[in-house]
Order: structure tokens, then sequence, then C-alpha cells
């Protein structure tokens, strides 16, 4: 039954069958399909992506501005500790030492180490009696090696060598061990951030799965990775929106959640940056005592929280302010733009170096005609707010002060008001600069128009301003004089107001924006200077101003020559509390008023001196960065009289002959407090291509000024 069985289904063979009976005839059967052999196993691992390695790179950050991908954190320094040269070469002599000591007890020089050897064994072991002296030889050899033991042992404790191996035998080997050999693994404990396991622990595997998998086949870069991080981080915030977010990443992977632009790189990157922790390196520690010692050696590093505390550059031309510092900060904001977490407005001269045009979504040339983008030039819609930060930008701090300010800000609004109010909307320049020089049929037709609008009230703010610009000493004239800076055909067809076009208002920065405005390079420098002015104040009171401030907002200026105010050193301060940043680049504090240069230091978070600055300048910095306590040897040499009739023969002979009396030193170590950074030393002790940072976080962390090399 077996075998009929068996040939049934087309298993058995012919000739087979139980013992005894002859085999049935082979039946004809179906042809059985031969089992699929599993493809071999590959030898290595397929090589891991640059995300992979990316993401599985640790990051450790234990001071604020040390760049954090790949930092090992060194270990406090000992005060007692020996120099290394002091330690090596302690080392190497007790090495010799020892050596030479055991070599001259192995040839037979000193026999007395063998004492104890012989006072503990029986006169016949070493008299041969009975013709067997092994056993002496043995007790020889084992006290031989005992006594070689104990010289290794006291050379290294003269020789300091378990100092020796823990400071470089062991980090040796260390680097050694951790040297990767194949594609990057996550380390054990850390979550695998390739795998996404924010997704996982929210039970969302086939998204995980998804994007894991764009991740190991390079179809995503580290702007993906980030921008998709913050999309997920607005789901767990908007359980509303996961139902698009699913969709997006199902149909789109690592592209899903794009930019407005539809940008996921900008064109060239000119400092590394990494995205996860929103770093951009800009230089290296320098192994110097001054520095703290986190910072000695390591990389050196701007963050969002860093930058919202303010960061104030100064240093001459061709210090590097703008290759080295500017525009890396601005790129950093552009990529945290692309991923969503940041918007950036960028001021500079035309052709200055914050970038490629590519790497903006806005770029506003002013005096430009080919420029396809214009600036608000009121930037809101209440004529208050624009008055007070038209007023900002008019006046210059240098000639006028806060007084001259308010007075400006109560001129502008008499006209600003009625002139809403009877148009709908702002006046363009040039109307604005007939209203302020006091043009009779200017006023009387906004009257009329007043009129005919039934706006009593402001009526009669106009006719107060009119009265006003009869008076001497009216600001109304500074004002139209300030105003014709911008009334030039170079800047026809901008600072529309018409509603013919639609320019940038800071109102904007509610989303990842990217803006670039272009200041004319010759010819205006004062309609330059308003404009950077005017934009400062916007920023602030925008940025101050938004309903959501989950993105963080930072406004960069290449330029800020004559742009301190009192009121703008006043909104340093609140930008902090709405996420948001500024960044100075100045050539000498000189470019600010007197009374704001120690409030402007005051109010920058971070400081930074290039290599360069003068001594009055690096007088300012040193006073900022205040004092501390050191530790200073003083050494006293006085004339040695000690001693006998000998003991001054022979200091005669090496008087005769050397020249010099022999003295004594006294050494006195006690603590003083001197400056961190003396003004000397910031004007000629710092290289170039070098600098002097301070930092401080929104954290409130912050770190003494460290000397870094803006070229490691």
């Amino acid at each position: 039954m077996d075998h009929e069985g068996t040939q049934r289904y087309g298993h058995g063979r012919p000739g087979t069958g139980p013992p005894g009976q002859p085999s049935a005839p082979p039946r004809p059967t179906s042809p059985v399909p031969r089992p699929t052999v599993p493809p071999p196993m590959p030898a290595k691992a397929p090589p891991a992506s640059a995300l992979e390695i990316w993401l599985r790179t640790p990051r450790a950050a234990d001071a604020p501005g040390i760049y954090g991908f790949g930092h090992r954190p060194r270990p406090k320094p000992d005060p007692k500790q020996l120099p290394a040269r002091r330690l090596l070469g302690g080392a190497l002599l007790s090495l010799l030492v020892g050596l030479l000591v055991w070599s001259m007890f192995r040839d037979g020089y000193f026999d007395f180490w063998i004492w104890p050897a012989i006072w503990v064994t029986p006169d016949h072991w070493r008299s041969g009696a009975g013709g067997d002296t092994n056993a002496f030889n043995v007790v020889t050899r084992v006290w031989a090696w005992v006594c070689t033991l104990a010289l290794a042992w006291v050379c290294a404790r003269i020789g300091n060598w378990g100092q020796v191996w823990r400071r470089f035998v062991t980090p040796a080997l260390g680097r050694l061990v951790d040297e990767p050999e194949g594609p990057a693994a996550a380390e054990a404990g850390v979550p695998d951030l390739v795998e996404w396991p924010e997704l996982r622990a929210a039970q969302q595997h086939a998204l995980a799965d998804r994007l894991a998998a764009e991740v190991r086949t390079g179809r995503m870069n580290d702007v993906d990775y980030t921008r998709i991080r913050r999309a997920w981080a607005d789901v767990l915030a908007d359980p509303g929106r996961l139902q698009a977010f699913t969709d997006g990443v199902l149909r789109d992977g690592g592209e899903a959640c794009g930019h407005p632009s539809g940008a996921r790189d900008v064109p060239h990157r000119g400092a590394p940056h990494d995205l996860l922790t929103r770093q951009v390196r800009i230089g290296r520690g320098i192994e110097d005592e001054r520095n703290p010692y986190q910072h000695r050696g390591s990389g050196i590093a701007l963050d969002p929280t860093l930058l919202g505390t303010g960061l104030l550059v100064v240093g001459p031309s061709g210090s590097g302010k703008t290759r080295q510092v500017v525009r890396p900060a601005a790129e950093s904001l552009c990529l945290q733009a692309l991923a969503g977490q940041a918007a950036v407005v960028a001021v500079g001269t035309a052709g200055s170096d914050l970038g490629p045009a590519d790497a903006y979504d806005v770029v506003i040339s002013l005096a430009d005609p080919a420029s396809r983008y214009d600036l608000d030039l009121y930037g809101t819609d209440d004529p208050d707010a624009a008055a007070g930060t038209l007023a900002e930008a008019l006046v210059d701090a240098h000639s006028g002060g806060s007084g001259d300010v308010r007075r400006a800000a109560t001129a502008l609004s008499q006209i600003l008001g009625p002139f809403l109010a009877a148009r709908g909307r702002f006046p363009a320049i040039p109307e604005l600069r007939e209203l302020l020089d006091g043009t009779p049929h200017a006023f009387a037709a906004l009257r009329d128009a007043l009129d005919a609008a039934g706006a009593p009230g402001m009526v009669r703010e106009l006719n107060a301003r009119e009265r006003q610009t009869a008076q001497r000493g009216d600001i109304g004239a500074l004002l139209a004089d300030r105003v014709s800076l911008l009334d030039r055909p170079a800047f026809a067809g901008f600072f529309d107001v018409t509603g013919r076009t639609r320019p940038f208002s800071m109102r904007a920065l509610e989303h990842p924006i990217r803006v670039r405005i272009d200041l004319p390079r010759h010819g205006h420098a004062e309609a330059a200077r308003i404009l950077v002015r005017l934009v400062l104040a916007q920023f602030t009171a925008a940025a101050v101003a938004r309903r959501d401030r989950s993105l963080f907002a930072c406004l960069v200026l290449d330029d800020a020559a004559h742009t301190v105010t009192p009121e703008s050193v006043r909104g340093f301060a609140r930008l902090r509390s709405a996420n948001a940043g500024v960044v100075m680049a100045l050539r000498t504090l000189d470019d600010a008023p007197e009374e704001l240069r120690t409030a402007l230091l005051g109010a920058m978070g971070c400081r930074m001196a290039m290599s360069g600055v003068t001594t009055w300048d690096g007088k300012r910095f040193a006073e900022a960065w205040g004092t501390t306590w050191v530790e200073t040897r003083d050494i006293t040499r006085t004339p040695d009289q000690s001693g006998g009739l000998p003991r001054r023969l022979s200091r005669g002979v090496r008087k005769l002959f050397t020249g010099e009396a022999v003295t004594t030193e006294s050494v006195t170590v006690r603590e003083v407090e001197r400056e961190r950074w003396s003004a000397s030393d910031l004007a000629h002790a710092v290289p170039a291509g070098h600098a002097v940072l301070s930092l401080t976080a929104t954290t409130g962390e912050h770190a003494p000024p460290i000397l870094l090399d803006l070229r490691g």
C-alpha cells in the first residue's frame, strides 16, 4: 500500500518495492518542479549610503558652541598632571635605569640578590651531595623572576608607567578598535535613526519602512530627513495632519512634505553642516591655555540657540567676516528653511558673498531695474506702527537721538493715518515727500479727500501737521530730505503702494522663506543705510508680533554700519523670547553711536573680535568679557652668600668663567584677577585668519572667550 501510494503521488523510483516482489512498471507522471534554491548570502553587507553614515555618527556637545558631529569630549585636565614631555622623559629614563640594573645583576656584578635564596635552602642542595642541584636551580630561577618583577614594579612607580598607559596607549588602542571596517552601524543602546524610531513608536511601521528604504538607497538627503522629521513633529502637535502626511510619504518617499520652492538643497555648501543639531562649523578651537578645555581642539559651530541671543562680528575689511562667518550662518539658515525650521532675511550690498541667488526664494535687488521682487516700505497696515519703523529708519542715530525719533514718528503718523483713511493705502515716496515738505496743494487735496470720506478726526491730525510745518525747527524738513534720498531714478518702480505688485513684507516670517536683499553698491550709500535701518526695524517688529513662533527667524546684516539705534538695541533683547535673532557685522565699533556701543555689546549674547581690530575696539571687548582669576609665579633672585670658604671659592671660580654671579631663586605663587583678553592682545596677539568668540545660549549656558582658527 505504501508503494502504491508512493507511485500515485509520483515520488517512487523504478525498481524499488517490498522485498521479494517484482517492481511495478513506472507510471507516466507529470514533471516535478525543482525546488528554488535561495541566492547565496553576500560575502559582506552592502555599502552604507552617505546618509546612513551621517545618521549613525555619534554626536556629543559638552559645552555651548562645540560642533557635536563626531565629537569626542575630552576629560577635564588634572592640575597635578605632569606635562607630556616630562612624563614620557621620566618613563623612558626609569626604563633605561631598570634595564641597566637588570643587566648588571644578570651579568654577575652584584651577587647579593641571591642571598635570600641561599638563606632559605638546605646546604646539600647547593653542595651537590647526592649529585642533584636541580632543586636549588629551580629556587634560584623563581627568585630571579621575583626580583625582576620587583625591579619592574619599582621602575613603573618611579616612571609613572600607569599614567603613560592611560594617557597615550589606551586612547590609541581605542581609536584602533573604534575604526570602522564596514558600513556604519548604530551604537548599542542608541536608537537607530535610519529605522525612524519616532514613527515605529507610533505604530507607523509602513511609513518607517518606506522612509528607511529611501535612506538606504541614497534617494534621501539630510535636508529631506530633517524636513520629514519636522513634519512628523507637526503631526504629533496636530493629529489632523496625519492622513496628509501618510499619503505624502507613501506617494513621494523622501520628497514628501517638500518646501514650497521645490528645492531639496542649496546649490553649493561652503561649510560643514549638521542639520540634526542645526549646527554649522565655522572653525576649530586652538590648544591655548586661555581657551576652556572643552573647546581646545574641538570644532566650533553656530546654531539657533546661539544666534537667538544675537551675534556681533567686528573686524576690518579682509579679515574674513563675510566669507568665514556671515555666509556660513546664512547658508545654514537657508538649509534649515528648506527643512521647515527657519526663516532668514540676508541683507548685503550687491555682489557680497551671501551665497548664490538660487539659494534664496526671493532676491530683491534694489536700484536694479531687472529685479523681480520689491520691498514693502511700510511692512504693516497699522499707520502708527508704520510711522515708528519708518522714523527709526529715516533718523540717523549719529545725528539725532531718541527724542528726534519720537518727533519723527509723531510727524509721520499725522500723515500716514489721514492718507490711509482718505485713499485706502499709504503714500508713495513722492507723495510722502510732498507732505513732509509742507506743499500746500498736497495738503489741500488730502483734506478734500478726507472730507469726502467723512473722517473729521483725521482732518484735525492733518491740520496739526500743517501748522507744525510752518514752525521753525520742524522735523518735517529733515524727514523730507531723508525721503528724497529714496526718490531717485534708481529707485523708480520700487516701494510700490498701488497694489500692482506684491512687495515682500516681513509678515511672511511665519513661513520658511529665504530672502536676500541686495543694496546698491555705489552712489547711494546714505540711501542704503536708510534701507538697512528700515529692514532691521521691520524685522524686529514683525518677529515679535508673530503668532506662530515655531520657526526660528533670523536677520543677517553683512554690513551694519550706521544702523544701530536705541530702539533696535532694545529690540535685540525682545528677539530672544520670540525665537528670533540677528547677525551683525561691523568693520569697527565706531560705526555705531558712541553712547550705544556698550549697550550694543551688552545686548548681543555672542561677540566675535576678528584679527586686526584696533586697540579701541579691543578695549570695549575686554570690558565686556570681564576678568578672571589666574595663577602667577613671581621669581626673586638674590646673590648666594651661604656656605663656607670652599663653597664661596667655587662660586668665585664659576663667576670668573661665566661672568654671572651665583644666585638663589625664591618663587611666590599667588592668584590675581586679570582680563580674559586685554585690548593689546586682541589687537596684536590674534593671528590672521583667527578670531576670539564668546558665546551665550538662549538656555542660559555661556562660554568664555575662545580663540579659534577660522580656517581649521
